[in-house]
């Protein structure tokens, strides 16, 4: 009988070649909580700036995006923002989330079940981990272009859409069975 070791998998965008990285990903850790999305989200941001910027574009017609990695526990993506542009709200089907400002202001209107709706200004710098449970909606404010890291866990996770963040049901349904194999 042959025993065979199976290692996590790990994409890693082409550009992105900092040793950090890797290190950040723990491709072992199947579940993030929202705090270490949030610790990873704001290293990513502030310690590999220049590799960033250099994936980094703007759209006039749509907002742009790029992956920066994948695991087996974690997906991590770069988004721009023109000022005004905007996702349509939105949760991230149970799973939980972090963003990290890299540079400009984002705009958040965001709800849990059943909660109310609030209203957020993030700057460069800051960066929040939430739960699964969370609808929100993102928008570039200010007169300059906005960037941004976020990270999700489980990764892959489809997005549920809204008309509007009023119409969140009061209960998030679960995420289906994760099946690693």
């Amino acid at each position: 009988m042959t025993t065979s070791i199976v290692r996590p998998s790990v994409e890693i965008h082409p550009q992105l070649t900092d040793p950090l990285l890797p290190e950040l990903l723990h491709p072992s850790r199947l579940l993030w909580t929202p705090r270490e999305l949030a610790d990873l989200t704001t290293t990513v941001t502030t310690e590999l700036t220049s590799g960033l910027r250099g994936i980094l574009r703007f759209d006039e017609d749509r907002r742009w995006w790029a992956r920066l990695a994948l695991t087996d526990g974690v997906e991590l993506w770069l988004l721009s923002w023109l000022p005004g542009q905007h996702t349509k709200p939105h949760d991230h089907g149970g799973a939980s989330g972090s963003f990290t400002v890299l540079h400009g202001e984002l705009g958040e209107e965001y709800r849990y079940p059943g909660g109310p709706i609030r209203r957020r200004t993030h700057v460069a710098g800051e960066g929040i981990g939430f739960g699964a449970g969370r609808a929100h909606q993102v928008t570039g404010i200010g007169d300059q272009p906005a960037a941004s890291v976020h990270a999700y866990s489980p990764p892959l996770v489809a997005t549920r859409e809204y008309a509007s963040l009023a119409d969140v049901p009061a209960e998030i349904p679960p995420l289906p069975a994760i099946v690693h194999g």
